[in-house]
């Protein structure tokens, strides 16, 4: 019998696509510029649109908070430059942001395409020559460049950037502690977190001395103290 292959495309684990693009802060290479660093990378489908416009403004109000965290933001929308630049004056005027992370420019959808952006299933979803435009995706990508997370929203229902932060923090709280932890449901910083599957139990008594087991495979502990 046969194992079915999976289909080819992005997925977590996979080594997230280079580019070269123009953006609203001039050209990107894009691996060169997150080197070192952890990075989201956000799509939109098009400027001045108003869903999107709360969300960029959103993301540069927080964006203070990434940077604390080593991650640097960009975000992509099918428009040129002069049209990102244009719309950044609007998102800070009615978000109340100062929005200075780039926006890439995508008009031919060369970078939507290699993160498979595009929308297919809303044949609505076109710009006014019958493209269809992206679709409004996150990517958290780590420091070794691999994409840690994947998100895709429908176009009516906005982003909730809390909930990007939430996972850039759990995913460094893992890997700051070895991979030896993980997050629960609805995790933020300074709540329990639950100890690995892989880690015996002898291990876990060293590694956080103050471990429950609820279950032999549900064991909670506070975070150790630095």
């Amino acid at each position: 019998m046969s194992i079915p292959q999976p289909k080819t495309g992005l997925r977590l684990g996979s080594k997230a696509p280079d580019f070269e693009a123009d953006t609203s802060n001039g050209p990107i290479h894009f691996h060169k510029y997150i080197e070192g660093s952890w990075a989201i990378i956000f799509s939109h489908p098009d400027d001045f649109t108003p869903v999107c416009t709360t969300e960029l403004g959103a993301f540069a109000k927080l964006e203070p908070e990434f940077t604390k965290r080593g991650v640097k933001l960009i975000g992509l929308s099918a428009n040129d430059t002069s049209s990102h630049k244009s719309w950044i004056k609007d998102i800070d005027e009615v978000t109340g942001s100062h929005l200075t992370f780039p926006i890439v420019a995508d008009p031919k959808r060369e970078v939507a395409l290699k993160y498979d952006m595009i929308d297919y299933q809303d044949a609505t979803n076109v710009d006014d020559k019958g493209v269809q435009l992206t679709i409004r995706s996150v990517f958290i990508i780590d420091p070794s460049k691999t994409i840690r997370l994947i998100l895709t929203y429908p176009a009516s229902v906005g982003r909730n950037t809390a909930e990007v932060l939430r996972v850039v923090d759990s995913l460094q709280t893992s890997a700051k502690l070895g991979n030896k932890i993980t997050t629960p449901i609805n995790w933020v910083p300074g709540d329990d977190v639950i100890i690995a599957p892989t880690v015996k139990d002898d291990d876990a008594k060293k590694l956080f001395p103050k471990f429950r087991a609820l279950k032999p495979y549900l064991r909670l502990t506070p975070l150790p103290e630095n």
